[in-house]
């Protein structure tokens, strides 16, 4: 296991399964004015944290808390020129600033998707014309077309991204192509229906290449090294079969290699978290959120799963959101 980073039980804090439930969840990331709080980056707020907060208080049903973080969201973040977010705010003074005005389309196309559900399914009034104009932005700012097919739109990873004629960087683990076909579907936004229908076969040609990587660049000749990030298998791409199976593509080749590259810890009870190009595995870790999505890629319940250590009193963000959001998959995909 030399260079591979191993997050033992005694070492990063953990989930328990008292922790996979949105009473528990809301407790430890939720402000009292509707900010989530990313302990793992220091308390930041950022769009994509905005945005699961939204869905997962509309998937339980929390109207309460689900205008709350709207409410905090348009205030501190939404105030761009257009109706698409800055991702990153921070708690660095009393009033905290908005520390990164640019947006990161996940955490748009989720919070659209969000108030799409929450007037559609939930009849929660208010934000109808809200996820109109996103949608409508999502379209004119934050999508390219492919260089290999230019009739094809590719989701970018925000309005400010760099993309060229001949080259387009992308992270697959934002396409979520359930919210874009639904969101392309109530707004009448067909490309957002074509985007989807493109991603899912942009993740099966990267599935033939056997890895799945966090970022990449989409060039004339196929994938490419992204120039601005490293290529790897990360934190960010793990959710590629979270979202395909939540999609309904359970036997899409990009949710079984997802699967495949995290079962290649050697640890037991382990999963692979970050994975590089030559196939070294650098770090792996037992946390729950990470198990749910391998359960989930099964179509096994991720709410039966247990910690491996019941010793650690704080959980972490981020796997404890992927937990909460593979329970909500789990649910609507059909499984």
């Amino acid at each position: 296991m030399s260079g591979m980073a191993l997050w033992p039980s005694n070492a990063q804090p953990e989930e328990t399964a008292e922790m996979v439930s949105w009473p528990s969840w809301s407790a430890e990331f939720l402000s009292a004015e509707g900010r989530v709080l990313d302990s793992q980056q220091g308390g930041i707020s950022h769009s994509e944290g905005q945005a699961y907060g939204l869905l997962l208080a509309q998937a339980s049903g929390d109207e309460a808390s689900f205008r709350l973080i709207e409410k905090w969201t348009r205030k501190h973040l939404a105030v761009r020129q257009d109706h698409l977010m800055g991702w990153k705010w921070g708690p660095t003074s009393t009033y905290g600033t908005l520390l990164d005005w640019r947006n990161a389309t996940d955490g748009d196309l989720f919070r659209a998707w969000a108030l799409l559900r929450a007037a559609r399914d939930s009849n929660w009034r208010g934000y109808e014309d809200r996820y109109q104009e996103i949608a409508q932005s999502l379209v004119e700012l934050c999508l390219a077309p492919d260089p290999r097919v230019p009739s094809e739109w590719l989701l970018t990873p925000g309005a400010e991204a760099r993309r060229a004629p001949g080259r387009v960087l992308v992270n697959p683990s934002y396409f979520m192509t359930r919210a874009l076909r639904e969101l392309g579907a109530a707004t009448g936004q067909d490309a957002l229906i074509r985007c989807a229908d493109h991603a899912e076969t942009v993740l099966s040609e990267m599935a033939a290449t056997g890895f799945l990587a966090d970022w990449v660049d989409v060039t004339e000749t196929g994938f490419s090294s992204p120039q601005e990030h490293d290529f790897r298998w990360g934190h960010d791409a793990l959710r590629i079969p979270l979202y395909l199976v939540w999609s309904g593509r359970r036997t899409h080749p990009a949710v079984q290699l997802g699967a495949d590259l995290l079962h290649r810890a050697t640890v037991p009870d382990h999963l692979a978290v970050e994975i590089g190009q030559d196939g070294e595995v650098r770090a792996i870790s037992d946390l729950l959120g990470y198990q749910a999505i391998a359960a989930l890629a099964e179509c096994r319940d991720p709410g039966a799963l247990t910690a491996s250590s019941v010793g650690r009193t704080r959980p972490a963000y981020y796997p404890a959101t992927l937990a909460m959001l593979a329970q909500v998959a789990l649910r609507e995909s059909g499984c």
